[in-house]
């Protein structure tokens, strides 16, 4: 079991990998485009669970990575991320992610999806610093459930 000083160096490390990519874009996605590209991830899911995987967690896969866009998911029996823009959060039990200052980020968006109808949408809302900033910004994540696998892609409200 992750401690949380290490789930907080994952939570800053990824926030710098997705940062860095987003400031070189100078734009933020879209609710309609984060929704799309997840229905796009719903269909590879269904066609291919193992190469949808390896498909979002290719770091340079456009069709699953757009600016600040990517799919993440995890697994609803165990709650271990399968797929996450960074490698570092792989493995990990969603159930564990926190935001400062106690917000059970993780808890919350692991129960939204395990609880909700598979194939139906729901959303997680929370509040994020844009990338360059210290400034928390609202922020929703869009998920749905596959079988065991259950995705999402946030972006900024």
């Amino acid at each position: 079991m992750m401690n949380g000083k290490l789930v907080a160096y994952a939570l800053a490390a990824s926030a710098a990998i997705w940062s860095g990519a987003a400031v070189c874009a100078e734009q933020f996605g879209t609710p309609d485009e984060g929704k799309a590209m997840l229905e796009r991830a719903v269909a590879a899911l269904k066609a291919d669970e193992t190469a949808a995987l390896k498909a979002f967690n290719d770091e340079k896969n456009k069709e699953f990575r757009d600016r600040d866009l990517y799919v993440f998911c995890f697994n609803v029996n165990d709650g271990k991320f399968t797929a996450y823009q960074s490698a570092v959060l792989l493995g990990t039990d969603i159930r564990e992610l926190k935001l400062p200052p106690k917000d059970p980020i993780g808890q919350r968006a692991y129960d939204a999806v395990a609880k909700a109808p598979e194939g139906s949408f729901v959303t997680v809302e929370y509040d994020f610093p844009k990338p360059g900033t210290k400034k928390n910004f609202p922020k929703q994540s869009l998920q749905t459930r596959i079988g065991n696998q259950a995705c999402g892609v946030s972006y900024f409200k």
